[in-house]
């Protein structure tokens, strides 16, 4: 139950965030949080992470997002009495997935205002909690691949 709570929580989080830029900025406007490091910018990406696209455009990467989605609902059934580390990296991703996939099918792109940069010297993508989510989600997964399942492998064969 706590995993659905999480679930919920961020994927809320992620849309109240984004319904706040995009009704009270404009797009592409900027506001800086912190001086030459961190921003609020508004825009959207009608792609994937990065800005990255597919060939078919938004209707093959729409029918992906839910067939991966029920993949990663999936997937967590199946591992639900594993490690907390998986468990925790999937409703991460599963939160992340569902937020960005409502934005696609409801408004054809996603609203990203989350802008680290040094200065004029350096800058990441723009992103928004659902990028957030599916990434800490990835390192969690990332963690547990290279830290508990040796582990949990070496228990195994004893």
């Amino acid at each position: 139950m706590f995993y659905f709570g999480l679930i919920i929580a961020i994927f809320i989080t992620d849309q109240v965030t984004k319904w706040f830029v995009h009704n009270y900025m404009d797009l592409y406007q900027s506001i800086p949080l912190v001086e030459n490091f961190f921003y609020l910018t508004y825009v959207t990406n009608d792609g994937m992470a990065f800005g990255l696209s597919l060939p078919g455009g938004q209707i093959t990467l729409s029918v992906l997002s839910i067939l991966m989605t029920f993949v990663l609902i999936y997937f967590f059934w199946l591992e639900r009495m594993s490690h907390i580390t998986i468990k925790l990296g999937l409703s991460l991703i599963i939160a992340g997935a569902l937020g960005n996939l409502i934005d696609r099918l409801f408004a054809g792109k996603v609203v990203d205002f989350l802008h680290i940069k040094l200065g004029s010297y350096w800058e990441w993508y723009i992103f928004n909690i659902a990028d957030t989510s599916v990434s800490i989600g990835m390192v969690l997964f990332i963690i547990h691949s290279i830290y508990f399942q040796e582990k949990i492998n070496e228990k195994a064969s004893i």
